[in-house]
């Protein structure tokens, strides 16, 4: 029997770890575009920028995915075009519930889906890199949108029974500066507004920790 790995959920002031969304799938129902439903990141931002600016979104900028010919002439302008580009398709009745974003030449992406499944919500979580990487979500199901608490244990404890977003900056941090990673993963999602601002603070505090480390090894 695999043991269970046990996640420590710190608080953040300002953050409610008990707020829960009421649907993931009112805008899959109501054919409303999300950002999240286009799979690039570069494309997702621009459809953003564009929608808050109140400027034209071009055709096919918001499509969820690109065809072969349109997304190998998106990564000629530049590689970190392909970021997300290369996530599985959602399946059908899935919905992308937060994204781990690096900023790696190649702008890798990490996915954490919810899926109707008969009368409950299923997750997964996908990148870029399916044929070598293996995430387990805990829980795999639940009867009703996940707490920000619950999605958080979730995210730190897919990858290997551990974190998806601290190993990174770890292994990252073999050859830069603390401070030059500051901005090197970003967490967003279109259903908790908070998410992006947990990991913040976490992460903020985890290359000022290393930092302090380095600092004193020298």
């Amino acid at each position: 029997m695999s043991k269970r790995h046990v996640v420590d959920v710190q608080q953040i002031p300002g953050i409610d770890l008990d707020y829960r969304p009421g649907n993931y799938f009112w805008a899959l129902d109501t054919q409303v575009q999300l950002p999240s439903g286009i799979a690039g990141e570069a494309r997702r931002k621009l459809h953003r920028a564009r929608i808050e600016a109140g400027v034209t979104v071009h055709d096919g900028l918001d499509a969820a995915v690109l065809d072969e010919a349109m997304r190998s002439a998106w990564g000629r302008i530049h590689p970190s075009n392909m970021g997300g580009e290369y996530l599985p398709p959602l399946r059908k009745g899935e919905v992308e519930i937060a994204r781990i974003s690096l900023e790696s030449t190649t702008a890798d992406q990490i996915s954490v889906r919810a899926r109707r499944v008969h009368e409950r919500i299923r997750y997964r979580v996908v990148d870029e890199y399916m044929e070598i990487s293996t995430y387990v979500c805990h829980p795999a199901s639940s009867d009703a949108p996940l707490s920000l608490r619950e999605l958080i244990t979730l995210m730190e404890s897919a990858s290997d029974g551990g974190s998806m977003i601290f190993p990174i900056l770890g292994m990252n941090m073999r050859d830069s500066d603390p401070t030059e990673l500051e901005t090197f993963i970003t967490v967003t999602s279109d259903f908790y507004a908070d998410l992006g601002r947990y990991y913040r603070s976490l992460t903020d505090a985890f290359l000022e920790k290393r930092a302090r480390e380095k600092s004193d090894e020298s």
